[in-house]
């Protein structure tokens, strides 16, 4: 799996269910993670933080709503999206879903077709490039669909690893990324890379940025590790 494939977790405690939700979802092109309960959904963010969570209501023991309320009040997790699922029909329960941080509500029985559009909608808003959105930031633009770049019009030559690093930055201009969350999120946890590595990159991308001039964007913030701007 290509690690700028966004990750989904799927926290659905009826088997049949939770294997078709993945199945369509590793179609579509996104790494799935599973969870058959809200006790093991909190151990997988932990573990491997995902970029969307599509999550049942109704679960024994933890159920989603009380997972959703969990990872809304944390402020490591609270960005991450949250689409609910339930039965449960009532206007009431849709409202209290919402209230509780979910960022989308869709009622069971649901059109997978739907379903798949709702997780890109969510997609674009806290991983905009995973899904062909164009990003720009100052007078550099970055086209995920074309996997094009430039500066000022004039474009510039990146290799692969340096585009998906800038596709990060350029995601969440200003935010500091740590050398571990950038080793995750472009080189991916499956792969052992050492840290190092990232500094490399990050002076390969520094000079593909400033090639044909201008400052260099790329800011190091001392013991914590990169940001763009």
């Amino acid at each position: 799996m290509s690690a700028d494939q966004p990750t989904v977790l799927v926290v659905e405690d009826e088997l049949a269910q939770r294997e078709v939700l993945a199945y369509n979802l590793e179609a579509e092109g996104f790494r799935v993670s599973k969870a058959a309960n809200g006790d093991e959904a909190m151990l997988l963010v932990d573990e491997d933080s995902p970029d969307i969570i599509v999550l049942d209501w109704m679960m024994p023991n933890l159920s989603g709503i009380e997972v959703c309320r969990r990872l809304k009040s944390r402020p490591d997790t609270r960005s991450i999206p949250i689409i609910m699922l339930s039965a449960r029909t009532e206007e009431v329960d849709k409202v209290r879903g919402l209230e509780t941080g979910a960022d989308d509500y869709v009622v069971k029985p649901y059109s997978v077709v739907e379903l798949m559009a709702r997780v890109r909608t969510q997609l674009r808003r806290v991983r905009p490039a995973t899904v062909g959105i164009r990003l720009e930031f100052d007078d550099i633009i970055l086209d995920s669909e074309t996997h094009k770049v430039s500066r000022g019009s004039k474009p510039l030559k990146l290799g692969p690893t340096e585009f998906r690093l800038l596709s990060t930055f350029m995601e969440k201009p200003g935010r500091v990324w740590s050398r571990e969350q950038l080793l995750d999120r472009v080189w991916g946890r499956d792969i052992y890379v050492d840290t190092r590595t990232v500094d490399v990159h990050i002076g390969r991308l520094r000079k593909a940025l400033t090639q044909h001039g201008g400052d260099d964007p790329v800011r190091t913030v001392r013991g914590a590790g990169y940001a763009l701007g």
